[in-house]
């Protein structure tokens, strides 16, 4: 059987890129294969303007921060004999937010997927941890080097643990070689030698020994401190050499030039064990407790060196019993002590080292390789035996709880803020007449479905904002700054037609007459404007909320004639512009689209008119044969929109367009009672928990709030009331679908 790998790989330098090198050895020498490329084929990740020349094993590479490449190497390792797939992880290798480039790669793969990961965070941000999250759930078996990174999955990560492995850091089978040979061959007789090794960057802590060694000279003169690796990439590229310098400085301060040597070099495996082999104390003064797997203290204890380090994660666990000493974090004089301690007692030393060269025996590359080609074969041979359970058109076990506290924290007693920074609402953006009408239709559905007392008593506050921004002629303000100024004459047709549609909805849903008798007022008092609505969205929503009405009042036929008028804009607009090719209303598709044939399905409904339904049904194909492609939603982005002839831009996706997708399926199902419908209308709604683009969940289970679009790097973290509101208006929605399915089963 074939492995796919994924991750970086030599001649990159960098510790991923080492670690997938060795297991790819380690595993092909556990096989009888004769050449490595029949065990392996590597998908190579690139730094941007990098190219290496890579051994024939490395078949496809990936440039870090090109989104399309991603996709290709899904293609690549689908068509290839790969049997299953090893995905290296590490956030900062991948392209996007914290590395969500890797996501869509993963989920278009159809092999299975085995995930190691180097990192796992205590406290990772809301996109680390979805796209940890989300990895979880495709891969069919998860491995990582330590006891707490287990832990850590299953309590903050939600991993089951029947899916994690714990298979530690591999160590290379090193020759041997004596210490005194090692010292002879690099120069360092006669010296009592300290080693830390590895990829220089801040939170390597050196300046922790380096200032620790004066008391630890004084007693051994003859000792030298050696910090043997390159600058790390990434930290050279942004910042150069700056910490080198400082410690350099360092180093000139304390009198310490004939102790303390820097080799500025990425050595080979080999030389590194010459270096480790001659060191009388390996030190690892790491400066958080956050380092869930460190290769570069696998390596010292694989080869049998005295360990001293800060107590990180996984140094206590692979130090303990022992095997090491630890000291605290920063603290250069518990250090001193402990160095000065193991140099005056060799007999000390001695042991710490047996111990350590015992158990590395047992993470030998060999050993752990044979564990990973045991793993692989395993899923390779349970990989989708059993058949999937019969899915619901709706599982609701997958949807959140219903809390409207994100809603209420961006409520004050004027109105439903604008936007929000992350979770907090940003009252210097104020308020608008599109969100207090959205915020009202939420509010009238979450009373109807749950009789919630909280929605109750926003709905005054939504009401009573749509009352003071209308002006005296009936027509409607738009923008209210946080001190309460009006911010413009008059609003958008959009603004005008959405505040319509809630008041509709108020009619036929109000929850006493108080409310009722209030909207019909601010409704007529509108009603003159209705016609003089320009915009085909503007209409659209108009109609939508004058179809409410009509449902309240079906006698009124001079509303009729105005919903028959607004009708024909959408009408006229589709047949002016469409062709086979393109059933649309106009040469382009922006935002909000569904709720074009929302609108001609609703004013169907009222009034029976073929035409409605017949164009609505065309329009709606054409649209989802845009939004459909990939098996999931994808609305069309913003950037650019989709002009007639060109290219359906991917990002950045709204809310809104969700939303407006849920609202019209369910229309749909109202009408034609084909639960086919309801399917459509829980994947689009699924959007929002992450079957999307980048396979990213926009609502946060913390805030209840959801982010405000998907970007092309991640999600965009604010949380406004569009996007909330669309998030709870499209899972109200759903709530309501389910019963009415629920209903046309019991007939």
């Amino acid at each position: 059987m074939k492995i796919a790998f994924i991750g970086t790989y030599p001649p990159r330098q960098c510790g991923i890129g080492t670690f997938t090198n060795n297991l790819v050895k380690a595993i092909h020498a556990n096989t009888e294969n004769k050449k490595i490329s029949d065990t392996a084929m590597v998908v190579a990740i690139n730094e941007d303007g990098s190219q290496y020349e890579y051994p024939e094993e490395v078949k496809h590479v990936i440039r870090q921060n090109h989104q399309r490449d991603y996709i290709n190497a899904a293609k690549v390792i689908n068509y290839s004999d790969a049997g299953v797939c090893i995905l290296e992880h590490e956030f900062g290798i991948f392209g996007g937010d914290d590395g969500v480039y890797i996501l869509p790669l993963l989920h278009r793969l159809e092999v299975p997927l085995i995930v190691t990961f180097h990192t796992v965070l205590k406290d990772p941000s809301y996109t680390q941890r979805s796209i940890v999250q989300e990895i979880g759930k495709k891969a069919a078996r998860v491995v990582v080097m330590s006891r707490r990174a287990v832990e850590f999955l299953e309590d903050i990560y939600h991993i089951p643990k029947e899916k994690i492995t714990l298979i530690e850091h591999g160590v290379p089978e090193f020759d041997k070689i004596s210490r005194k040979a090692a010292k002879e061959k690099h120069g360092l007789e006669n010296r009592k030698v300290l080693l830390t090794f590895g990829l220089l960057s801040r939170n390597k802590g050196i300046e922790t020994v380096l200032n620790a060694l004066p008391p630890v000279v004084k007693n051994h003169p003859n000792l030298l401190y050696i910090v043997l690796g390159a600058t790390h990439p990434s930290v050279l590229k942004h910042s150069g050499d700056e910490y080198r310098n400082y410690l350099k400085r360092l180093v000139k301060s304390l009198g310490l030039e004939k102790n303390v040597f820097f080799n500025n070099e990425f050595v080979t495996e080999a030389k590194l064990f010459e270096y480790l082999t001659a060191s009388d104390i390996y030190i690892t003064p790491y400066l958080s407790e956050a380092q869930i797997t460190s290769g570069t203290l696998s390596y010292a204890v694989g080869a049998g060196c005295a360990v001293v380090s800060t107590p990180y994660w996984h140094a206590q666990e692979l130090l303990d019993n022992g095997r090491g000493r630890l000291f605290g974090f920063k603290n250069s004089d518990e250090l001193s002590n402990v160095l000065l301690e193991l140099l005056d007692d060799d007999d000390k030393m001695v042991a710490l080292r047996e111990k350590a060269f015992e158990y590395g025996k047992k993470i030998r590359w060999p050993k752990i390789g044979k564990q990973y080609l045991y793993l692989a074969e395993y899923v390779f041979d349970n990989w989708d035996k059993e058949p999937e359970p019969e899915k619901l058109a709706i599982d609701v076990s997958l949807m959140p709880s219903y809390n409207l506290s994100h809603i209420k924290r961006l409520t004050d007693d004027t109105g439903i803020v604008q936007h929000a920074k992350y979770g907090i609402p940003n009252l210097k953006e104020g308020y608008c007449m599109d969100d207090n009408a959205r915020a009202l239709i939420m509010a009238l559905m979450a009373w109807r479905q749950n009789k919630d007392k909280d929605a109750l008593s926003l709905m005054p506050i939504y009401l009573s904002f749509i009352h003071y921004m209308q002006r005296e002629n009936g027509n409607f303000r738009n923008f209210l700054s946080f001190s309460r100024q009006f911010l413009d004459e008059y609003g958008s047709d959009d603004s005008f037609g959405r505040t319509i549609w809630a008041l509709g909805y108020l009619i036929r849903f109000a929850p006493n007459d108080a409310f009722k008798q209030i909207g019909r007022e601010i409704f007529f008092n509108s009603a003159p404007h209705f016609e003089n609505v320009e915009s085909i969205r503007g209409a659209a929503n108009t109609i939508i909320g004058i179809s409410y009405y009509l449902k309240d009042a079906q006698n009124d036929e001079g509303m009729v004639k105005i919903l028959k008028k607004l009708a024909e804009k959408l009408t006229l607009a589709y047949h002016t512009v469409s062709s086979d090719d393109w059933q649309w209303f106009e040469d382009q598709m922006t935002y909000d689209n569904a709720i074009l044939p929302l609108a001609l399905f609703a004013a169907f409904e009222v009034t029976g008119i073929e035409e409605y339904f017949d164009i609505a049904v065309k329009t709606t194909r054409f649209l989802e044969s845009i939004v459909f492609k990939s098996g999931f939603l994808t609305p069309v982005g913003n950037q650019g929109w989709y002009q007639r002839g060109g290219r359906v831009p991917e990002f950045d996706q709204q809310s809104i367009d969700v939303m407006a997708m849920v609202l019209l399926y369910y229309q749909i199902f109202q009408i034609t009672k084909e639960k086919s419908y309801i399917e459509k209308m829980f994947t689009s709604y699924l959007w929002f928990l992450g079957e999307n683009s980048l396979r990213l969940p926009l609502f946060d289970h913390e805030t209840q709030g959801c982010c405000d679009g998907l970007e092309s790097q991640g999600v965009n973290r604010n949380q406004g009331a569009e996007s909330t509101l669309a998030y709870w208006i499209s899972h109200l929605t759903v709530l309501a679908a389910q019963e009415k399915e629920h209903i046309f089963e019991n007939l």
